[in-house]
């Protein structure tokens, strides 16, 4: 996962249960290991002692023989040809020339025993090439009792005699009877054969017995049943073990999981969750991810209280959980936002589908009715009407073009956005604007258009508005309608403001220097500028800088920045005004106009919106608004300027009512401060003339 949290997490249990595991696993091996070695060295400790004892005994035995053979004394040989020390004599070639007893010798399977070597070699495949010395070195030549075969030939002509093969033939049914019969007391005798070479090179094989006493059993049998349960309860602890890992494992997962809110899932098991899901679904199916918005939830919160907006968070969520189905999700993301993955092969289909959520949702509460946006990122895209490879799916990608897509729903009402091609495209169009707006202002691409302000009495020239363009090397003429929205999100508008003020003031400066008439020209300034709390004087050295006259600057202020601090903005009015500048309010009308505005602000002009000349129905009530609204501001000693004005008709009705200025098409668009100067040059020449087309269309640029 991309979360770096998670991988933190994750990283924490792998060194936890790595760490345990590793050393609870080393602790019972070296323990096991410990009783094997036990158990090992006692047994070839008892294997070694025996053989030696016995190879002792042949060696006495065949001395007697051969000092029986010097002296012929019977009486020697009576001592040896006693029941129990059964022998036989071979000459060089191996055959037999003599013996005494039953000849059960296997002749045949001959070798060497090395006790020692024998010890080594079990205790390197027992810990690691670990050397036990149980004695000193004794190297035996035996023969198999073909009755009971205890020994079994070994590499190079040695014959091998470990614990197992001892345990093996104790344990064989085949040689229980005769275990049974070898018993005397308290142990068992086991026969095999010993060559001693005795004078003239011949030798003699004598009968030998592996004396296995009980008690020594006992003590093997106990030592290797600890090993076996040794190992049954090691097997065992790390079976607990591993489950209660998995367990532990489990129970950090389901809390890492969890959100604190709801306490259902949270952001991160949805992108966990989600991606595999979608992954493994290859080409089946469709998904949508979706970003569910409780809207004006902090309203809520602070008409009632916290708690109870958690409160209805926690319905929303079950509301979304109610209505997920097999292979879909939900999880709280932040705040009043939930993200939601919904299958789907129709997007009519999935539409119809989130619309029921809504209205399930707007109704959770009988007391109130909610609102809920929601954005809508279909994952993939389609070739052919086939889905492509979703290998390389990034759910919070996905998720953020949802919220792109919800981010573009006005008002207060539920609705549902879908992100396309056309949000991608004005995204990229709002990077393109951060990314060039520094340049731009740097190489003094954006430029001020001027549009004239008539006297609709006498076709006067009494004013202008400077309007902004952006004159993009790559994209040509740009209106302010594509950036100044940007600006004023991004902060930029600030500087905009600073640059169009002393653009203007410097041309003024200018053609007052170039014997023109000039007129007051009004310039913008944004309600962001208002919390600066010497904006006026910054306003003043700007155009103080430029040597310009302040009565021919007007500063103008949009409506809905009336609305921000009244006082530090009736603060900033007047010191404005102090220094003479003229100041107006831009837009009255366009939002919910305050009268209470007019009444406490110190405004010098009032700027008639052009939505009051637009559509007015057959009752004219937009016409008597105007006509009252023109009579107010007169008797609150207030010129009054409309804007937008496209015919005649609506000259003459505003000339009727008094009204001080015209801006809109009827007179003149938007234009250079060339062809402005020209218009300065006329006076009243040519107003009226450019009553073609319509000013929509500027009028959303300007």
């Amino acid at each position: 996962m991309k979360d770096i949290k998670k991988k933190k997490l994750n990283r924490l249990k792998f060194s936890y249960a790595a760490g345990s595991f590793t050393g609870f696993v080393f602790v019972t091996l070296l323990i096991f290991v410990a009783f094997a070695v036990m158990l090992s060295v006692f047994g070839l400790y008892i294997a070694d002692s025996k053989i030696r004892d016995e190879n002792f005994r042949a060696q006495k035995q065949a001395a007697v023989y051969e000092s029986a053979e010097k002296t012929g004394n019977e009486e020697v040989y009576a001592l040896i040809n006693e029941p129990g020390n059964d022998y036989i004599i071979i000459d060089e070639s191996g055959k037999i020339i003599g013996g005494y007893g039953n000849n059960t010798c296997d002749l045949k399977s001959g070798g060497t025993i090395d006790v020692l070597a024998l010890a080594q070699e079990v205790g390197e495949e027992i810990h690691d090439n670990m050397n036990i010395d149980i004695g000193t070195e004794s190297a035996v030549t035996v023969y198999p009792d073909t009755q009971l075969r205890m020994v079994t030939p070994g590499v190079n002509g040695r014959i091998r005699i470990d614990m197992a093969v001892l345990m093996s033939t104790l344990t064989s049914r085949a040689t229980y009877n005769a275990v049974l019969s070898s018993a005397q007391g308290d142990f068992v005798r086991l026969p095999f054969w010993i060559d001693v070479p005795i004078s003239g090179g011949r030798h003699m094989v004598c009968k030998a017995y592996f004396s296995v006493y009980f008690r020594e059993l006992k003590i093997f049998g106990l030592l290797a049943s600890v090993i076996v349960l040794l190992s049954i309860i090691t097997l065992i602890c790390i079976i607990v073990y591993i489950c209660k890992n998995i367990r532990y494992r489990r129970k950090v997962n389901e809390l890492f999981f969890m959100d604190e809110l709801t306490g259902k899932h949270n952001w991160p098991w949805f992108v966990a969750n989600a991606e595999k899901i979608i992954r493994k679904s290859g080409s089946s199916g469709r998904y949508a991810i979706l970003d569910v918005v409780f809207v004006n939830y902090r309203n809520f919160c602070v008409c009632h209280s916290v708690k109870e907006g958690e409160n209805m968070l926690r319905s929303v969520y079950s509301v979304l959980e109610h209505n997920a189905g097999k292979k879909e999700l939900i999880a709280h993301h932040s705040a009043a936002h939930f993200a939601m993955m919904l299958t789907f092969h129709e997007k009519d289909y999935l539409e119809d589908r989130i619309r029921r959520i809504i209205s399930e949702l707007e109704n959770i509460n009988n007391e109130h009715k909610f609102s809920f946006w929601v954005g809508v990122d279909m994952v993939g895209s389609t070739v052919d009407g086939k889905i492509t490879s979703r290998r390389n799916i990034d759910i919070e990608r996905e998720y953020n073009n949802a919220g792109a897509a919800r981010a573009t729903i006005t008002g207060d009402d539920s609705a549902i956005a879908f992100f396309d091609d056309k949000i991608v495209e004005e995204q990229k169009w709002i990077d393109m604007i951060n990314e060039n707006q520094d340049k731009a202002l740097e190489n003094e691409e954006f430029l001020v258009y001027y549009q004239p302000k008539y006297d609709p009495r006498t076709n006067e020239l009494k004013g202008a508005e400077a309007l902004i363009r952006w004159n993009s090397p790559v994209h040509g003429m740009i209106s302010p309608g594509r950036f100044i929205p940007i600006f004023e999100k991004n902060g930029f508008i600030t500087k905009i403001d600073h640059y169009m003020l002393s653009h203007v003031a410097k041309d003024q400066r200018a053609w007052l220097d170039s014997g023109y008439k000039c007129v007051p020209v009004s310039v913008n300034v944004s309600r962001s500028h208002f919390i600066e709390s010497d904006l006026a004087e910054q306003i003043r050295d700007i155009v103080d800088l430029a040597g310009t006259p302040h009565d021919l600057i007007e500063l103008e202020l949009t409506e809905s920045a009336f609305f921000d601090d009244k006082n530090a903005m009736i603060a900033t009015i007047k010191r404005l005004k102090e220094y003479g500048f003229t100041v107006s309010m831009d837009d009255f009308g366009a939002g919910y106009s305050s009268l209470n505005s007019l009444k406490e602000m110190p405004l010098d002009v009032l700027k008639l919106d052009a939505d009051f000349f637009r559509n007015d129905g057959a009752d004219g009530r937009g016409r008597i608004v105007v006509t009252e609204a023109i009579k107010l501001a007169r008797n609150l000693n207030m010129r009054t300027v409309a804007e937008g004005i496209e015919d005649r008709d609506q000259v003459d009705f505003l000339a009727e009512q008094g009204c001080d200025m015209i801006q809109g098409f009827y007179f003149a668009k938007p234009m250079p401060k060339d062809d402005y100067m020209q218009k300065m040059s006329n006076g009243s020449k040519d107003a009226g003339k450019e009553d073609t087309g319509s000013e929509d269309a500027v009028l959303a640029d300007s």
